[in-house]
């Protein structure tokens, strides 16, 4: 990764997975993958892996390539950590990318910002980042400003929608102009 792009973190389940839309009801544009991760098969301990159902996953096959567009080096920002090379970046066609590893412990913050937020902020050591995700709220926002020595974006994605064009729009903005 080069020190003068900033990095967009990318969050899996919200922005490229939109779990939320309508059940049964893939939004345009999106094809559903059926996934095994090693995660998923060790939540489920009391079931032989052959009868643990698959996870279903809503993919846009366009992101891969706009967001290898976009001026930044991409990261893994996802509790699918190292496992989303396996399962999300194939169909998207990205390359293998690094991944932020985090505590398996996700408990609430005591200043009510999200799990993530102090993992990425110590991760990026004041580089430059954007970072997309569907659970971004403003303390998160105040929190990085006051504890983060770098420019930084956090943009919510809506997980109904995944990434849309306004989405990458912003994005490519602020990777330009920051």
């Amino acid at each position: 990764m080069g020190a003068s792009r900033p990095v967009l973190l990318l969050d899996v389940d919200g922005p490229l997975n939109p779990y939320m839309a309508k059940p049964h009801r893939r939004p345009d544009g999106y094809s559903t993958y059926r996934t095994k991760p090693r995660s998923w098969i060790a939540a489920n301990p009391h079931r032989p892996e052959a009868f643990v159902r698959p996870l279903r996953v809503w993919l846009n096959v366009e992101h891969g390539a706009r967001l290898r567009a976009l001026p930044y080096d991409l990261v893994w920002a996802t509790t699918w950590r190292d496992e989303a090379n396996e399962w999300i970046g194939p169909p998207l066609h990205l390359p293998e990318l690094p991944w932020l590893d985090w505590p398996d412990d996700h408990a609430k913050d005591p200043a009510g910002i999200h799990w993530k937020t102090r993992h990425i902020v110590a991760w990026a050591a004041g580089r430059a980042f954007a970072w997309v995700d569907d659970e971004i709220g403003p303390a998160d926002r105040e929190w990085v400003a006051a504890h983060h020595d770098g420019p930084a974006l956090l943009h919510w994605v809506d997980p109904r929608l995944g990434l849309r064009d306004e989405d990458f729009e912003a994005l490519a903005r602020w990777g330009r102009g920051r």
